[in-house]
Formats: C-alpha cells, sequence, structure tokens
C-alpha cells in the first residue's frame, strides 16, 4: 500500500468502459482546477477504436480509445490511475488485467456486486506488488484542487461549493460514496475544506481500509487533521484503533461510525451496502465508536456532533498556527451544455431539422401522429404507410389500394430497359446492393419513368384551362415539347399496355371522378390519329389518375395539389416501384453468380 499522495495535479488516469457522464465531470473538475491537461490520457472500450470527443472548458478535444487495456497502457505510459466502470461481471478480471501492466500504480473499481473471492484474489495481487486498490463498490476518490476519479463529489455546482477546487487541510475517508458527498460540503462549512478524500466502498472486502488511508494521510505535509466515518459491520475499523494505540497516527482524527441506530430494531437489519450489517456487538456501531474514543480519536455523541466536533478541532489547530489560513480564489465558470442551458431555459437555438412526417421521441415511433401499434393492430398496408409519410393523413383505403396497384404494377419492367440494365451490369462487377440500386435509378428521368409528374402538370394544366386534345398537342408541339405520358416504343394501338387497361379498370370501379383520366384518353385519341404507338402509357396513366385520386378524395386543396404535382411525388412513386425491380434483379445476377458483363463489339457501330 502507498504512503503517502496518491494523486496530483499532472495525475492522468484510463477510463475503462466508456460513460459519457463522468468523463465529462472529470475533465470540467479539471478546467475548474487550473489544470493544464486533461486528466483522462485514454478509453479503453472493448473491441473499439478512434476517437471520443467531450469538452475540455470551450475547447473540444479528442480523446483516443484503444480496444484493450495493454494498448491504452503502452501507448500512456505516465497514466498510471486505471477508472473501472466495469460491470460487476467484469470487474474483476479487467481490474487484474490493469494491475499486472507496470505503469498502473492504483485501480478504483466503481461496480457493486464483485463477487468476494475475485476481491480477495485482487487485495492479495495489489499487496504483493505495492499497488493500491480503491473500491469495490465505490464513488472513487479527490484531491482537491489536482484531480478527481469519474463521478466523485457529484455536480459541479456541489464542488464549487465544497471549495474542491483548491486544496484544504483535511484528509477525509469514508465507506459511504454518498455521505462522502455530504461530508465534503460538512467540512468545508467548518474548515478551509478537503485536501483528499476517498471513499473506499461498501464491500465486505474493500481493496483498501479506512487505516490504509488515515495512514496515509498522516505523511502528507498538507494534511492537518483526518475525518473518519465508518459504519456498522465488519471490523475494519478496528484497524485504526491499533493505529491510533500504536501511535502511528500524530495527526488529530475526528470520526464517527454510523448506525447506532441498529439496536432499535429487533432483528439483524442489513444497512445499504453489503458489509453493513453487524455481526455481533463487537461489530455494533457503538463498541467501534467507544473503541474509536478510547485509542485517542475525537468521537462526537452524535451524528449531529460531528460537525461540530470537525469545527473545534480546526479552530484549535487554527489558534495553534499549524494551520494557516487559505486564500480563497475564484474559480473559473464551467461553460454550460448547449442541452442543458436549453432546458433551464437560459438560451435559446434554432432547430437544424424540421419534422413533420414522424415523430420517435415516445415510447414507439408515430408516422403522421399514428402510433406503430396502431398501424400493425388495424391492419394498414403499404399503400397506409406511405398516404401518412407522403401525405400526412390517412386516405381511404380505395386510395391505398390504388397507390399498391401503381408499386406492383411499376415494380418491374423485364431487363431489358436502361435502370435494370445499369443494376445488372453493376452487380456483375461485384459491386454491394446499393451501388447496383442507385446506379440503376440514376437512370430514371424524363426519358425512363420520370414522366409521371410531367404528364400529371401538363394534362392538369390543359384540362383546367379547357383546351382541347388538339388544342394542347399541337400547342405542345409548336413549343418543341413531347406529351409526357404518351408514346411507347412497343406497345400500340393494337398492343395496349396491359397495366394502363388495368389502372383504367380499378379507377372507373373505385374512384368518385375521372375527369382528368378521360381528358387523357381523348388526347390519346387525337395522338393515335397521327402516329400508332402513341398510346397513353403507364406513366401517363398514372399522372392523370392521381390527379383524379387528389381531387375525388376531397382530402387536398388546390393548393395542395398543385404543390405534390411540383415536388415530384409521382415520380416518387415510380422510384419507390422500381427500386423493388432492380433489387430482385441485383439479387438475381449474383445468385447466378454472373461475371463481369462486356458488351459485345457487333453491338457497336464503330465510326469516325
Amino acid at each position: 500500500m502507498a504512503t503517502g499522495q496518491l494523486f496530483s495535479k499532472t495525475t492522468q488516469a484510463l477510463f475503462y468502459n466508456y460513460k459519457q457522464l463522468p468523463i465529462q465531470r472529470m475533465l470540467d473538475f479539471d478546467f475548474l482546477c487550473g489544470r493544464e491537461t486533461p486528466s483522462v490520457a485514454g478509453i479503453i472500450n472493448p473491441g473499439s477504436d478512434g476517437f471520443q470527443k467531450l469538452f475540455f472548458g470551450q475547447e473540444e478535444i479528442a480523446i483516443p480509445v484503444y480496444p484493450t487495456i495493454e494498448a491504452a497502457s503502452n501507448a500512456h505510459p505516465t497514466a498510471d490511475v486505471f477508472i473501472n466502470f466495469a460491470s460487476f461481471r467484469s470487474a474483476a478480471a479487467s481490474s487484474m488485467s490493469a494491475l499486472k501492466q507496470p505503469t498502473i500504480r492504483v485501480v478504483a473499481i466503481i461496480a457493486e456486486g464483485v463477487p468476494e473471492s475475485d476481491a480477495k484474489q485482487l487485495i492479495s495481487y495489489a499487496r504483493a506488488n505495492n499497488k493500491v486498490i480503491i473500491g469495490p463498490a465505490t464513488v472513487g476518490g479527490i484531491q482537491a484542487g489536482a484531480f478527481k476519479i469519474g463521478d466523485t463529489a457529484g455536480t459541479i455546482d456541489n464542488i464549487i461549493q465544497c471549495k474542491l477546487y483548491r486544496p484544504g487541510s483535511v484528509g477525509f475517508v469514508s465507506k459511504s460514496g454518498g455521505m462522502s458527498n455530504e461530508m465534503y460540503n460538512t467540512i468545508a462549512r467548518v474548515t478551509d475544506g478537503i485536501y483528499e478524500g476517498i471513499a473506499i466502498g461498501g464491500d465486505v472486502f474493500p481493496g483498501s481500509t479506512l487505516s490504509d488511508h488515515i495512514l496515509r494521510f498522516n505523511n502528507i505535509p498538507q494534511v492537518k487533521m483526518m475525518v473518519v466515518l465508518g459504519e456498522l459491520g465488519g471490523k475494519d475499523e478496528y484497524s485504526l484503533v491499533e493505529a491510533l494505540k500504536q501511535g502511528k497516527v500524530q495527526k488529530p482524527v475526528v470520526a464517527w461510525v454510523s448506525g447506532t441506530c441498529a439496536r432499535l430494531f429487533k432483528s439483524e437489519v442489513q444497512f445499504g451496502h453489503a458489509g453493513a450489517k453487524s455481526g455481533g456487538e463487537l461489530e455494533s456501531a457503538q463498541a467501534k465508536n467507544q473503541a474509536l474514543k478510547e485509542a485517542g480519536a475525537i468521537v462526537p455523541t452524535s451524528y449531529e456532533a460531528l460537525e461540530s466536533a470537525i469545527k473545534e478541532t480546526f479552530d484549535k489547530l487554527l489558534e495553534e498556527g499549524k494551520i494557516s489560513p487559505v486564500t480563497e480564489i475564484t474559480p473559473p465558470l464551467i461553460p454550460e451544455d448547449l442541452k442543458t442551458a436549453i432546458k433551464s431555459g437560459k438560451v435559446r437555438a434554432p432547430t437544424h431539422i424540421i419534422s413533420t412526417i414522424s415523430d420517435d421521441r415516445g415510447e414507439e415511433p408515430c408516422y403522421a401522429g399514428v402510433p406503430m401499434s396502431t398501424i400493425i393492430e388495424k391492419g394498414y398496408g403499404v399503400g397506409d404507410v406511405i398516404s401518412l409519410l407522403w401525405f400526412k393523413r390517412s386516405l381511404p383505403r380505395y386510395c391505398t389500394q390504388f397507390i399498391e396497384i401503381c408499386i406492383m404494377l411499376c415494380a418491374d419492367h423485364g431487363p431489358c430497359v436502361s435502370g435494370a440494365h445499369n443494376s445488372i451490369v453493376t452487380a456483375r462487377a461485384g459491386k454491394d446492393l446499393v451501388s447496383s440500386l442507385v446506379s440503376g435509378l440514376l437512370t430514371i428521368g424524363p426519358r425512363f419513368g420520370g414522366a409521371i409528374d410531367d404528364a400529371a402538370r401538363y394534362f392538369k394544366d390543359a384540362c383546367d384551362r379547357g383546351l382541347t386534345p388538339y388544342e394542347f398537342v399541337e400547342g405542345m408541339k409548336k413549343k418543341g415539347i413531347r406529351v409526357p405520358g404518351i408514346g411507347h416504343r412497343i406497345k400500340s394501338r393494337d398492343n395496349r399496355d396491359k397495366r394502363v387497361q388495368l389502372l383504367q379498370k380499378y379507377a372507373h370501379t373505385h374512384f368518385p371522378s375521372v375527369k382528368y383520366m378521360e381528358y387523357a384518353v381523348q388526347v390519346e385519341t387525337y395522338t393515335l390519329s397521327k402516329a400508332n404507338n402513341l398510346v397513353l402509357n403507364v406513366d401517363g396513366a398514372i399522372g392523370s389518375l392521381f390527379l383524379d385520386l387528389l381531387s375525388g378524395s376531397g382530402m387536398f386543396t388546390k393548393q395542395e395539389i398543385d404543390e405534390i404535382v411540383e415536388i415530384g411525388y409521382l415520380n416518387g412513386l415510380f422510384v419507390l416501384a422500381r427500386s423493388i425491380g432492380l433489387i430482385g434483379h441485383t439479387f438475381d445476377q449474383k445468385r447466378l453468380k454472373q461475371p463481369l458483363y462486356r458488351h459485345p463489339w457487333e453491338d457497336v457501330l464503330y465510326t469516325k
């Protein structure tokens, strides 16, 4: 066991099992104390590496992350404190690994419930190799104005109130982490504050004892008096009694063992910590307090009188000139996190994204205000989900079924069309699914699958303005614009597109109005008089029928309909549908293990 000071203003630690809040609290304490370097040198997250971004004052810093304890220790040979936030299941193994590193001097084990047999092995190894264990089941420790472990002393506000940003004259040791925070506050009220504070942990077998740390404090010149807070159960306090009797401690010790109320209970009571259970009269709080008092410690009559006892002891040392008054300093202001400041109403900040279609903040995601459970329980289909996420409302069943029919009819059109061809070539080049899919999607545009919006836009404008098919088609011709939704490379008057016929049949059966589709058919009649292949294609059918769906449902204003067409909703339907086919072609090529595609020479016209 170390015989003097454990920490200093240059101490650095390795933090095991990344936890953002305790690390940030350590760094905030560093800044508060005026440290030049962060106290956390590296983070160990098994299986991970890279960096974690945190704040050191106002500066954002990157702390390296290592996959193993060995790698972190080798990279930071001056980091001699190991702070272990592993669970009780793995705390022993990781702590032993840390103890075996030649650079590690102190190991703090935060976890409760470490098996007692494992704790004994750790203690034995540490004592044999002159290393220090704080814990298990500890919040850690602190040297005022220099270094702190994890969540020790709590929030920055509490640290400032307890004057822990600068050293005092009191050495404090306790079993309880929670009571340590309370005592830091008590000691700061009646003395010049803490020099070093340690919570050894509440398990039955602590890695270091109360007396271990009192003997250390006795060897630290800056520590002028000690305060000990024990508890019923175990016999740890008696090692301190022996040290006092043997004259190993020359400085005043104010001590109190909590748990005196245990005698009020008829049966044995467990007080929080695993070790806080009296195993007989010798382990009672009253017996320990009496033994400490007889050994020379200053023991008050009750916990309530502990503060007065500390004050009297400190004032006496001050009068004797053994303690010099501490010059108070004003600690720097820790920048408040934006999230915290917003929550407290101190600042306001603009959001970066607006979302009106979904919300994942509650117990379950919602689509346009409809909970996921409702969507499943009511048997909603893909069309219903599209109506919620695209149109922000629940459309009638005939509308959502029409959407699903469009998706099914447009999912694929064979391997020869440009989109499928691109996906096939990309897949055969050994590229992944996303690359193959995107390769096919990038061909969608005015000449392939991307004419639905334009068809809807032009058909709507012409119909709403009352143009005859002749006026519409010839007007487009004068502008040099082909009529979107009209014409097909294969289909003709005598070989109609079955997909168009199915859509028209469904609309006639279910739609309250098919005004725009009828106008599109009239336009087709006129264009067929010019050429046999100028038929209404699937783009034109979907575009005109979607106009009928939007206007006939009575759920959209004219402005909303114009916006839907302008934004590109209808092309989105083709993109969604055709993605199914493109993914299918990609899987098909990979399943068939097709080789790299090379276009045949005989299919290329080489010319000057």
